[in-house]
């Protein structure tokens, strides 16, 4: 049985992940500190393959003690999203990067790792033209920065694999509702309405449980995919922020959405990307952003408040 250790495995990726490993057969150990006072994991308790470290992720003495017993780790514990990082940016800089680079030379050259990054990295893309793995990181955050140093600590030790995640969707038990397509439903459903700044701005979009899956895809090809950073999106959602908008009109018909001329918006990421390398390996997504949609429009019969952002 392969031994699966991921920091911060409470967290929003994490409350999705955790189970599905253990669904596929995997022991699976989380290492987290529960900042936000959440018990995502409850329902694994009784999985006798499931163990939980209550921890930081920056913990060196802790760190060491649990690489011995495990084959594979996923580094997931971070500050995420530009406006939490920018609130705490000593916390940004020890965790998102500091602790990746930590564990990276911990590790044995034998122990597999996967680092979720964030496609964030290309900043401000050229019009019409598809960020590849190849094109130029520019970041525009502290986010965005930390998590690109982290991946090249790890790429350049090798035996490693990094997922640039686009913008994650969907519903989780750790949930978010502060990222983008979350977000605009939440607003949606609540608000009826929503004020767009910037909104020819465009980026690509995920669906959390497409995410997991795509680790897993990892893991099990780690030997041909190994020592690339790999884009991890939805082919057909490089959208802006109107088109996104249009689609979930289609669900709320009463979702009214404005563009304003006045103001800015303090993420100014604008790309679009291509998943072409992540694909050509044999994986596809199977969640598409309508999924996601008709998904949160169900979740959001639960959730009738805003607790669940990260800021």
């Amino acid at each position: 049985m392969k031994r699966v250790l991921i920091t911060g495995g409470a967290g929003y990726l994490g409350s999705i992940m955790v189970p599905y490993f253990l669904e596929q057969g995997y022991a699976v150990t989380v290492l987290d500190n529960l900042q936000y006072r959440q018990n995502s994991l409850m329902n694994v308790c009784i999985n006798p393959n499931f163990n939980f470290v209550r921890g930081d992720a920056r913990d060196e003495r802790l760190i060491s003690e649990l690489l011995k017993d495990h084959d594979i780790i996923i580094p997931l514990a971070a500050l995420v999203g530009a406006p939490l990082c920018k609130q705490d940016p000593w916390t940004t800089e020890s965790l998102n990067r500091d602790a990746v680079i930590m564990v990276n030379k911990l590790r044995s050259k034998d122990q597999k790792l996967l680092l979720p990054i964030t496609n964030s990295g290309y900043g401000i893309g050229e019009k019409g033209k598809f960020c590849t793995e190849e094109s130029p990181l520019r970041p525009i955050s502290l986010y965005g920065t930390t998590k690109v140093e982290a991946e090249a600590s790890v790429l350049e030790k090798g035996n490693a694999i990094s997922f640039r995640l686009a913008t994650v969707f969907g519903a989780g038990a750790r949930m978010r509702t502060d990222l983008l397509v979350n977000d605009f439903v939440y607003r949606a459903v609540n608000d009826k309405a929503v004020i767009l700044f910037e909104a020819d701005f465009k980026r690509n979009y995920i669906h959390i449980r497409d995410v997991a899956r795509v680790f897993l895809h990892g893991i099990e090809n780690y030997e041909s995919m190994k020592g690339l950073p790999y884009n991890v999106g939805l082919s057909d959602a490089n959208l802006s922020k109107r088109e996104l908008c249009e689609k979930i009109q289609k669900y709320v018909p009463d979702f009214v959405y404005l563009e304003s001329e006045i103001g800015q918006d303090p993420d100014k990421r604008d790309y679009i990307v291509s998943n072409e390398r992540i694909e050509s390996t044999g994986w596809k997504p199977v969640y598409s952003l309508d999924d996601g949609i008709e998904e949160l429009l169900k979740a959001y019969r639960i959730i009738k408040n805003n607790q669940y952002g990260n800021v």
